[in-house]
């Protein structure tokens, strides 16, 4: 104990001693991490520190089968351990930076400790008591950060991919609503944000709905790509130092602990090496958010105005726009999940980098593609419900602006070339302009047809008829 306030317990490594909190559950390698690493300035993320839980309770389950651990009392500790950090009691305490060197080794060995000195408290030993409950030997027992950080990264990104899955799948679901609510809404449609022809408010809903059930889908199939890992492969996929019992069951605990599809690699070697999978991965996430940065940009166009814009639909007000326009209101929902799209998809190019400078046996930047990769599922996860809950669910339509727009339109004029023919239509719209006038006004001015026929032609029925 030292002579200050806060007391302290010494630990040592082969580098030499240093002071470590006395009640804290981490040690000496998680405190070297601490000095050396202060870089994201925030901790690894938690769905990591979860899935961490569950490598390790795994590979100490198999272990105590192959009868490496014959005290009860101790096993069960451990066990318990294990389980809380996976449930995510012990969270505090796993505390080194998110971007840190050795390819993850100050993560494994911060959980390391954690589990260790977690297991003491159990036991009712004292917190650095490594004779009894070993970081290394017992919890890391034929395991290597090269095997355990991915897999765990993998694993972490699996389970929040179900939950983004779902979250994308909500937001689908609500602009299929504002289809139905709007399918009666005529509008005009545009082309390089020039009025183009009619079509539907719905439809327009029915086009975002179809892209983010790509999304969904897309998101979906994610797990197929992550689901091989190399545990059991130790430092380079050779599994030295490991029971090949060992190699060929932990993955199947770990599955069945996890309800997941995770499987063995074949090339334990190989599963080491590359990490193109996380590429791929984030590569359809990058999709998903360039569908989110689309969809808020149009809404936000749409909205426009209120008066001097598009001012088609009104988003829900959620704050006070400005500091010095009294009544303005800013579309600050599809702002920030345009945001949010930008960070995903800068995410994606430190993942493509980080992946292809990997060096022969390993990925030294593991680090970082977890946090890219895991803080990218969480970012498209609250986005999506955002983007939902604050903005989509309560989108209303300016049916009389929509009404006004498409009757003061020349793209009104396309609806009428069936019945009126081209060159007609062509004449209708430049004698409109030339009297300053609507397509309705001359149309029915010249008889050319009546005020019923004009009202079917620009119908939603006939707008949203695939040919005529």
């Amino acid at each position: 104990m030292n002579s200050g306030t806060t007391p302290t317990r010494t630990e040592t490594d082969f580098l030499g001693s240093l002071e470590i909190p006395a009640k804290a559950l981490y040690g000496i390698h998680t405190a070297r991490a601490l000095q050396n690493f202060e870089l994201a300035g925030r901790p690894v993320n938690p769905d990591l520190k979860s899935a961490y839980g569950w490598v390790k309770l795994a590979c100490f389950q198999i272990n105590r089968e192959l009868g490496y651990f014959t005290e009860a009392e101790k096993a069960d500790a451990i066990e318990k351990a294990c389980r809380e950090l996976a449930a995510g009691e012990l969270n505090r305490w796993i505390v080194v930076d998110a971007i840190q060197g050795g390819a993850g080794t100050s993560t494994n060995m911060n959980v390391n400790e954690v589990i260790a000195n977690r297991a003491l408290q159990i036991l009712g030993k004292e917190l650095g008591d490594y004779q009894s409950v070993s970081p290394l030997d017992d919890i890391n027992l034929h395991q290597s950060t090269n095997d355990s950080y991915p897999t765990a990264t993998k694993l972490a990104a699996i389970l929040r991919l179900r939950t983004v899955e779902q979250a994308v799948l909500q937001l689908q679901e609500a602009f299929q609503q504002k289809e139905k609510e709007f399918a009666d809404v005529v509008k005009i449609g545009r082309t390089q944000l020039q009025d183009a022809v009619l079509t539907t408010l719905g439809r327009e809903m029915a086009a975002y709905a179809e892209a983010f059930n790509r999304d969904r889908w897309r998101i979906y199939k994610c797990e197929e790509r992550l689901r091989v890992v190399n545990l059991g492969g130790t430092a380079i996929g050779s599994g030295l130092g490991a029971p090949r019992q060992f190699i060929f069951r932990a993955t199947d605990r770990l599955r069945e602990l996890t309800n997941s599809s995770l499987a063995r690699a074949e090339n334990l070697m190989e599963c080491t090496q590359n990490t193109d999978v996380f590429v791929e991965v984030s590569g359809i996430l990058k999709a998903c958010a360039a569908n989110l940065f689309k969809v808020a940009n149009d809404l936000r166009l749409l909205s426009s105005g209120p008066d001097g814009g598009l001012g088609e639909i009104t988003l829900p007000p959620v704050q006070a726009g400005s500091s010095i326009m009294p009544g303005k209101v800013n579309p600050v929902i599809p702002e920030s999940i345009a945001q949010a799209a930008m960070q995903v998809i800068a995410n994606d190019q430190l993942i493509t980098q980080a992946c292809m400078n990997g060096n022969l046996e390993l990925n030294q930047f593991m680090p970082v593609i977890a946090d890219a990769l895991l803080g990218s599922l969480q970012l498209l996860e609250k986005a999506a419900t955002s983007f939902r809950t604050r903005c989509v669910a309560g989108l209303a339509a300016n049916r009389d602006k929509c009404r006004s727009q498409v009757l003061n339109s020349t793209a009104v004029i396309t609806a009428l070339i069936p019945k009126l023919g081209y060159e007609q239509c062509s004449k209708i719209a430049g004698l409109a302009k030339q009297e300053n006038c609507s397509i309705r006004e001359v149309v029915l001015r010249q008889k050319l047809i009546d005020e019923s026929t004009f009202e079917q032609l620009i119908s939603p029925e006939a707008v949203n008829k695939l040919g005529f």
